[in-house]
């Protein structure tokens, strides 16, 4: 039987692997459904007021490896359950059942089969759906859950064309529901450092910044089972392969976007976009290193890049020019102040975890204090959780994820086309709907 479009038991992080498809979706307990919301004339999904609520009821839907790792990052947050886990796998469903017995959580109701992302988007006992589904399938699942009144943490990219960012902006505005793309690399302490370096005015006036995703995916990796045959490695490079642009953006345009204030204080204009041609060897294209030049209302430059097959060492850049400060994470910490001795290395590290302390700052120094596996995933869950139990706007929202998203299809367009000028559509100006 041919795999089901929107089949998950692997995520954006882990690569398909061929399993027959359920022909019914079998959930385990009998669950009462949200019918369809009415569609409302669209306002801001900006900062819907919403009421508090005490317990945040999560649907986790998609069981691959990021899925796991999502289940056993919560157990780390009290203030929300994970009531709903869902895949086509009923294999995956019983190891993520069996993953919160080992954490002394209970036991979540299963949906299994093609249609159980759609029950889990449809059950009324639930306050939020985290998609960690293949990320052609995360505008739909977004879409479906917001349409039946619940919010939604999706992995990134949230959309894959510029119509699904479309769709997911006026979704959310019609439906009056957050959707919360998880691009954990904005809780990164040099970026939460950096927020608060340029809110003291330490880094003058910001005229440019670089970010990136480089990892070599080419090699076997001892985190994943399977070596390059069943990884997210595989999957990831080949769809950058066969994409022509930057199908990974957000991890790289994320944190620049939250410090230059794009939606707020300024707004991304155009972009400028080359793939270097790559050698073939085998059944391998290596080489095929994207760069994006983005200009801003303001006139600010970003450099984004992305590299996944050749042996340069993992960077995600993280370069913050102003006029009177540079910071930067990769290849090596590095703060210059106006006025002061350049610091780097492991001081410089030390520096940028004081400068962490705004509310998302806090969050990370807790997860460190406790031993989380990864702070900037703890950071970003807590604060998820701490906005939406608290009737707050999450720190990431629709259109937020709708900008960086839209950049996949935008570079492409510009660089099939021999690096031309692409206009980046403003998602939050009504009149351009």
């Amino acid at each position: 039987m041919r795999r089901h479009p929107l089949g998950f038991s692997t995520c954006f992080y882990t690569p398909p692997s061929p399993r027959t498809t359920l022909s019914l979706c079998v959930p385990t307990a009998s669950a009462r459904k949200t019918p369809m919301l009415p569609t409302p004339p669209p306002v801001s999904a900006q900062h819907l007021p919403l009421p508090d609520t005490p317990i945040l009821r999560i649907a986790l839907v998609g069981l691959g490896q990021r899925g796991l790792k999502t289940l056993n990052r919560y157990a780390f947050i009290p203030e929300a359950s994970i009531d709903i886990v869902a895949d086509i796998d009923p294999a995956r469903v019983e190891q993520a059942n069996a993953l919160l017995r080992q954490t002394n959580r209970p036991q979540a109701r299963t949906y299994t089969g093609p249609d159980a992302w759609r029950m889990a988007c449809q059950d009324a006992d639930i306050d939020l759906v985290y998609i960690c589904t293949q990320w052609n399938s995360h505008c739909t699942i977004a879409v479906e859950a917001m349409r039946h009144g619940k919010h939604v943490a999706v992995e990134v990219p949230a959309a894959t064309s510029i119509e699904e960012c479309w769709l997911l902006v006026r979704t959310a505005e019609e439906t009056g529901r957050h959707c919360f793309m998880t691009e954990n690399c904005c809780y990164d302490f040099c970026a939460l450092a950096t927020l608060e370096m340029h809110r003291r005015g330490l880094l003058g006036t910001i005229t440019h910044c670089e970010g990136a995703y480089i990892h070599n995916l080419t090699v076997p990796s001892t985190h994943y089972p399977g070596g390059t045959t069943d990884t997210r490695q595989n999957w990831i490079e080949h769809a950058c392969q066969q994409h022509g642009g930057n199908p990974y953006p957000t991890h790289a345009i994320g944190p620049i976007a939250q410090l230059l204030g794009i939606g707020r204080d300024d707004r991304m204009l155009s972009l400028v976009s080359v793939t270097a041609q790559g050698v073939t060897q085998g059944n391998q294209t290596l080489g095929r290193v994207n760069n994006t030049l983005i200009t801003t209302q303001r006139g600010v430059s970003i450099l984004l890049q992305l590299d996944v097959t050749t042996p340069r060492p993992y960077n995600r850049l993280q370069t913050v020019c102003g006029t009177q400060g540079f910071v930067q994470k990769y290849p090596l910490p590095c703060i210059q102040l106006q006025g002061h001795e350049p610091i780097t290395g492991e001081e410089a590290v030390n520096e940028m975890l004081r400068y962490a302390t705004n509310e998302a700052g806090k969050a990370w120094h807790k997860g460190h204090a406790m031993g989380v596996p990864n702070e900037m995933n703890y950071a970003m869950d807590a604060r998820l959780v701490h906005c939406l139990t608290h009737g707050l706007a999450p720190e990431i929202s629709v259109y937020d994820a709708a900008e960086w998203s839209c950049l996949a299809e935008l570079t492409r367009q510009s660089a099939l086309q021999g690096g031309i000028p692409v206009e980046i559509p403003d998602f939050r100006k009504q009149a351009s709907r």
